[in-house]
């Protein structure tokens, strides 16, 4: 399926209004279909202009479960977890009334709290209603890293796990992750990019190339779920 939407915005206030609206429909969508939603994003600096918005908004928030795609095995008061970053930026306002699932738990190492992880996760709704992607320069998405030794069970279609314990060779940190199976056990994934270089990053995802080198093709190769591209300067 790969990329059916590429949209794109000349300013970053456009597409935060516009993929805040987006995200609004599907849980909105979601509540209504179901009587509840998931909404599963990721870290970094480029969403939390949508997180403030999207805490402002008239939504049922009290029927929306907001999860993680991956996290630092660090204090939830660090200023580099993600779960940190979500309370402080989406979880406020209207917001504040969703229910939240992290990842980070007591387990001293990400790999000693895989089980206990999966557990929280397995609580959720089996489908996301909307699942938000960022990628790094390298072609990282969520924590599915270019060299990581466990990259190919963490991307594995059949493995049948919802996390992994995976460690970036040039990142620090250890981390859990969404695998690849679970990323896309979507009902809409959306990659929210912004700036030239990110642009052009993608350009050269698309082109032909090992998926372990910039694993954000997995996503772009993959034939199962709708993905939108948001992307501004």
């Amino acid at each position: 399926m790969g990329v059916n939407e590429w949209l794109e915005f000349p300013a970053a206030d456009q597409v935060v209004a516009a993929l805040a609206k987006r995200v609004g429909e599907l849980l909105t969508e979601g509540v209504t279909e179901r009587g509840q939603a998931t909404l599963a994003v990721s870290g970094g600096s480029t969403p939390i202009p949508l997180f403030a918005r999207l805490a402002e908004m008239e939504l049922a928030w009290d029927t929306v479960t907001v999860a993680l795609v991956d996290e630092r095995w660090v204090d939830t008061g660090s200023p580099d977890s993600n779960e940190n970053l979500v309370r402080r930026h989406l979880l406020q306002k209207k917001a504040a009334a969703a229910r939240f699932v992290g990842m980070k738990n007591e387990a001293a190492t990400a790999l000693a709290g895989e089980a206990d992880c999966a557990a929280r996760l397995q609580t959720l709704p089996r489908l996301w209603d909307c699942l938000i992607l960022g990628m790094g320069n390298d072609g990282h998405t969520a924590s599915l890293f270019p060299g990581a030794a466990n990259l190919a069970a963490a991307t594995d279609p059949h493995s049948g796990r919802v996390c992994m314990a995976i460690h970036p060779p040039a990142a620090p940190h250890e981390r859990m992750t969404l695998t690849l199976p679970a990323i896309l056990n979507s009902r809409q994934l959306i990659l929210h990019l912004q700036g030239p270089e990110k642009k052009k990053v993608l350009a050269r995802a698309q082109e032909v190339g090992d998926a372990a080198e910039m694993p954000i093709r997995y996503i772009l190769r993959q034939q199962t779920t709708p993905l939108a591209v948001y992307w501004s300067p």
